[in-house]
């Protein structure tokens, strides 16, 4: 398979998608490559925005670009995301993440494989954020 070069994929003509019943929130999502089980995508959450519970069938890699926010792992302590933080969710771990309550944040998300949808996270969740 050749190598595929991706020049400034906003610029490219696509539509940022608002994203709806998977996430709280307004959530906005520029697609920047989907192929062979791969999508990346640069996703911006507006403060308080989240993603449902959801889990990965072979992990997700995020990259914070701008702002801050929260990423959970069911079971877990909210952990505090900020520019430059990079987090790998294992595969078939059942996690959250979104922005602060006071903070837009946007992240790239390389996900691998399928996702698996879940119920929301409740705004009790949500709060146990430091």
């Amino acid at each position: 398979m050749p190598m595929t070069i991706i020049h400034d994929s906003r610029a490219s003509g696509k539509e940022s998608l608002h994203l709806g019943p998977t996430f709280t929130g307004d959530v906005w999502a520029d697609p920047i490559l989907a192929q062979d089980g791969l999508s990346i995508l640069n996703v911006m959450f507006t403060p308080c925005a989240r993603t449902h519970w959801h889990t990965h069938e072979l992990g997700q890699l995020l990259t914070v670009k701008a702002g801050s926010g929260w990423i959970c792992d069911r079971g877990g302590k909210p952990q505090k995301l900020s520019v430059g933080d990079m987090v790998w969710c294992p595969p078939g771990t059942t996690h959250w993440h979104g922005a602060d309550k006071d903070s837009y944040m946007l992240h790239t998300a390389v996900t691998h494989g399928k996702m698996e949808w879940l119920e929301p996270v409740s705004d009790e969740e949500y709060n146990r954020v430091a």
